[in-house]
């Protein structure tokens, strides 16, 4: 308010008061109606719609549904940039409602869909939209003939997860976006003689995740010339095979299951162009005998993590098949494995990894308890890396009256680089060296 008891803000032109209520849940901007006559359609005029609820009666859901009927029905906006609905309940949420609520916001020219509902059917105008460009889909539940005649010719972003026939659902779909650029899939797999073959020459950012309780014979066949980042994720449970990943620069490779060595290791030959790779285990860090095939020479590697395994054996031969590796991150696992073969002991590389005497300049070792392999492979990297810059080491679950000992050992260490600075992190103990 002004000196003058002016209302400046309702003073604001009409696109500038759209565009602040599109910033808000659209119950909240629908509430601004009551404020004046000014204010009364001003809602109407949104160009975003947010429905996010946490439903739990039955009455919740209808007084929810009729509110979305009213606000489509009223909504006068010429263009949607977002259609989101976020919806959290117990309830049966009936299918054609999500569909005739869908199928309003594709003849407002709906730019972006996010649906996140319990089921959900899709309308025929969603499988020929032109003006969708982005679109997220959490389930859905789908007539097969509808699939074969799917034309998005706008999409650049898809974000689905599918739990049923991914080869009847996914891969259509994502056959009918002639300029997709980035893709992140959740499938359920089943026992398909198909391959899943990701012919995309758009594509620049693949999330793959896959979900299964056994392994496959069909193959994941990567068709992606301007891949530049690659996540794959869930169960390992085919062969990958990469026929055209030759842009690739990053790759992040997250598993819950490890023990199907082959797989495993033909993921990573077909990843050897990466200059950066993330290795992660969730739940199954030891991986026994899978490590016992060579790994590839990663020629152009500059970044690796490698997050969960705990064996000292899979970092020798990391160090030893990136000879232009400079930045090295370590996060370890231990929980009831201290007494796996292999663990208690840092296995050196019979010579000394070339990327340790020209390029190794960074380590940072997270979750280090101070075990005995973990403190001979900070020695080791230590007296051997020549042109190390600085290691870093956070303690984990450990006392000061552990760590300072630990601390002073590693600082009497004779370093190969004078240049190397050693920083140690733990509540409350941090000491740099």
């Amino acid at each position: 308010m002004s000196s003058e008891n002016v209302d400046m803000l309702s003073r604001l032109p009409e696109e500038i008061v759209s565009h602040i209520l599109s910033l808000m849940p659209t119950k909240h901007a629908v509430r601004t109606s009551i404020l004046s006559k000014r204010w009364r359609y001003s809602w109407m005029f949104v160009t975003n719609l947010y429905f996010t609820e946490n439903i739990r009666h039955s009455h919740g859901l209808d007084s929810f549904s009729e509110f979305v009927d009213q606000v489509l029905k009223f909504c006068k906006s010429p263009q949607l940039n977002l259609f989101r609905m976020h919806l959290v309940t117990l309830c049966w949420l009936q299918r054609p409602s999500v569909s005739k609520w869908i199928d309003k916001a594709i003849r407002l020219n709906v730019h972006e869909l996010d649906i996140q509902v319990n089921v959900l059917e899709l309308p025929l105008s969603f499988f020929t939209c032109k003006t969708l460009t982005k679109l997220r889909l959490d389930h859905i539940a789908y007539d097969h003939d509808v699939w074969e005649s799917v034309h998005l010719p706008c999409l650049k972003t898809l974000d689905i997860a599918i739990y049923t026939n991914p080869l009847v659902n996914a891969f259509k779909l994502v056959r009918g976006c002639p300029i997709l650029e980035s893709l992140s899939l959740e499938v359920q797999c089943c026992k398909d003689e198909e391959d899943y073959l990701f012919d995309v020459p758009t594509l620049k950012r693949l999330k793959l995740t896959l979900y299964c309780s056994q392994s496959f014979n069909n193959k994941v066949v990567l068709i992606v010339p301007n891949l530049e980042y690659l996540f794959v994720g869930g169960n390992l449970c085919s062969l990958f095979v990469m026929e055209d990943v030759s842009s690739l620069v990053e790759a992040t490779v997250s598993f819950t299951n490890l023990s199907i060595g082959y797989l495993w290791v033909e993921l990573l030959n077909g990843l050897y162009r990466v200059k950066s790779l993330s290795a992660q285990a969730d739940g199954f860090p030891y991986l026994g005998n899978t490590f016992c095939s060579p790994l590839p020479t990663f020629p152009n590697m500059k970044h690796l993590e490698l997050k969960g395994f705990c064996q000292s054996g899979l970092i020798s031969k990391f160090l030893e098949s990136s000879p232009e590796l400079k930045h090295l991150c370590i996060e370890k696992v231990y929980e009831l494995l201290l007494q796996e073969p292999g663990y208690t002991s840092w296995i050196e590389p019979k010579l000394v990894p070339p990327c340790m005497l020209t390029n190794l300049t960074t380590i940072k070792f997270s979750n280090c308890k101070g075990h005995k392999c973990d403190i001979q492979f900070l020695e080791y990297v230590l007296g051997n890396a020549e042109v190390l810059k600085k290691v870093t080491i956070i303690w984990e679950s450990m006392s000061s009256e552990l760590q300072l000992p630990l601390c002073t050992q590693l600082l009497k260490v004779s370093r190969a680089s004078q240049d190397c600075e050693i920083c140690f992190h733990a509540r409350p103990l941090t000491l740099i060296s």
